[in-house]
């Protein structure tokens, strides 16, 4: 890639150092992409916007290598307890199968606590330079490369990128400056947030308190912080207006007695439920509230900025290293789009429900959930959140072959023995950061016909045991220890199992059917790898 006159190039441009910006830019670290990440402030934010993180993105942060660094800054949490209209229990929402993927479901921390988590961390990787009061002013697209054109106080600055991230925020200049446009609307609705000092509360799940006299949400964080927020009506404040201490503290009258100095920070706002019309602007993308905005009642906003990272930088790695061709690219909003999108419309329905304002509404809600948890699948419906949109993938970088059900989801992280290393560890530990090819009791001589796509995609090969047999072998394998992994891949038996970096089965098939995969497969790479002969089979 030719410099442009200032010289300087890197392979991805970051543009946003929030928590979506720099889970970015470690993920890309953690394949030794070379990244510059711009952020116009002068360093981190001080405002604690989101305060829930799931175990989807902590498993994340596992994958970039940083969840050491994270996991000191969260409450680990157990999921969210609804109240009804007279402040009784409705059901307690735990989610799905506890520690499935290898962390707490759903837990509390304070935004600028992980932003400063994650700045150190990419600050610390040698391939990653953050640059702080540099505001990004455009961008000039060519057929090789995008110019990302900032300023650096009164310096202008010129970057060539192979790709750029927008990472920036509702106001993304990403997307702005390149003229795409959101579909979707915002509400009318006034709330108002207050994160609070020397708080009470020590519950470790947040509180939905569906009184249509005044919603509400409480939600205990670490040390003492505390969020709450309540539906505001006519008259009691607006958008634009500071909130006043007589309404906090009015409001807060019924859980605690609060000084000014206990307030951290307090806002008035309105909710936005709008998705970028285009996700990929020749080389630049947009990932998290540059391209999705949605009512925080769902906890997913930032979680589903923490997925766009997951599912885009493990693509743009693998495409500068040469394993996957440029074109898969496309697949990121083809995968990602339709999730956001539900998740969206998910957030709007818990708030018209839940935060409903009208009494005959929330009367008719409370009966019905109490009918629903009075049976084993309404309770488990609600209790394990099965109403959330599932992540699966039918387009994109999957192929489904003779059973679709199974491809396109995430496998979960057990914990398994590998004889590699002759430990206990978690899959993703086993597994590495790239493509995994398994055999789940596939015999010796099946694996000829899938070395092609080890070699091409540069894939762990290993074996999987599911029964009390240790199978005599070449490759390493991994053996459960306490039915997790069985639960996992039991109904892939006798199939080959292709995991993608970010642990969403790509493909799984029987053995007579791996050239017609391998045929899939191969077709996302470029045809100049393909039978490349110095691709050697990695065993791990």
């Amino acid at each position: 890639m030719a410099p442009n006159a200032t010289g300087e190039r890197v392979d991805v441009v970051v543009c946003g150092a929030g928590p979506v910006g720099l889970t970015a830019a470690a993920l890309l670290a953690a394949r030794g992409v070379g990244v510059v990440v711009l952020e116009q402030h002068s360093g981190t934010s001080d405002e604690p916007k989101a305060i829930s993180i799931d175990d989807e993105a902590l498993r994340v942060y596992q994958q970039a290598g940083v969840v050491d660094r994270v996991l000191p800054v969260i409450v680990p949490g157990t999921g969210t307890r609804y109240h009804g209209c007279d402040g009784q229990v409705l059901f307690h929402a735990r989610g799905p199968q506890a520690f499935r993927l290898a962390y707490p479901f759903k837990n509390p921390f304070a935004q600028p606590d992980l932003e400063r988590a994650l700045a150190a961390a990419v600050t610390a990787a040698p391939t990653v330079d953050l640059r702080f009061d540099t505001r990004v002013t455009g961008f000039d697209q060519h057929p090789d490369r995008v110019t990302v054109h900032a300023r650096t106080g009164t310096t202008p600055v010129a970057i060539d990128a192979a790709y750029v991230l927008g990472c920036d925020g509702g106001r993304s200049a990403t997307r702005l400056s390149q003229g795409v446009g959101m579909t979707g609307r915002s509400h009318d609705e006034v709330w108002l947030v207050v994160d609070t000092l020397d708080d009470p509360h020590t519950e470790r799940f947040a509180m939905h308190h569906g009184d249509p006299d005044r919603p509400h949400v409480i939600v205990p964080g670490l040390s003492g912080r505390c969020r709450y927020e309540f539906r505001l009506f006519d008259g009691e404040g607006a958008p634009d207006r500071k909130p006043s201490f007589d309404l906090i503290r009015r409001l807060l009258s019924r859980y605690r007695v609060i000084t000014e100095d206990q307030v951290e920070r307090a806002v008035n706002y309105r909710f936005n439920a709008v998705v970028a019309d285009e996700w990929m602007i020749g080389r630049s993308f947009l990932l998290g509230d540059a391209a999705h905005m949605m009512p925080p009642f769902a906890g997913q906003g930032l979680n589903s900025g923490i997925r766009d990272a997951a599912n885009l930088t493990w693509k743009i790695a693998d495409v500068l290293a040469g394993r996957l061709d440029a074109a898969v690219l496309s697949s990121y909003h083809s995968e990602r789009g339709p999730h956001a999108l539900a998740t969206v419309r998910l957030s709007e329905r818990l708030g018209r429900v839940v935060m409903t304002t009208s009494r005959r509404v929330a009367a008719r809600r409370d009966a019905e959930v109490a009918r629903a948890v009075a049976t084993d699948e309404g309770r488990a419906h609600l209790e394990e959140m099965r109403y959330r949109p599932a992540l699966h993938y039918t387009d994109g970088l999957v192929v489904p072959g003779d059973r679709p059900e199974t491809v396109g989801v995430p496998v979960g992280q057990p914990l398994v023995f590998d004889t590699g290393t002759h430990r206990i560890r978690r899959l993703d530990d086993a597994l590495g950061i790239g493509w995994a090819v398994l055999g789940v009791g596939t015999s010796e001589a099946d694996w000829a016909a899938v070395e092609p796509v080890v070699r091409g995609l540069d894939a762990v090969a290993v074996r999987v045991a599911l029964g009390d047999d240790m199978p005599r072998t070449g490759h390493r394998t991994l053996i459960d220890v306490d039915g997790a992994l069985v639960r996992e891949l039991a109904h892939h038996a006798g199939r080959f199992v292709l995991l993608r970096p970010d642990r969403v089965i790509a493909a799984a098939w029987p053995a007579s059917s791996s050239a017609e995969t391998r045929a899939r497969v191969l077709s996302w790479a470029p045809a100049s790898i393909t039978d490349s002969p110095e691709r050697v089979l990695n065993h791990g």
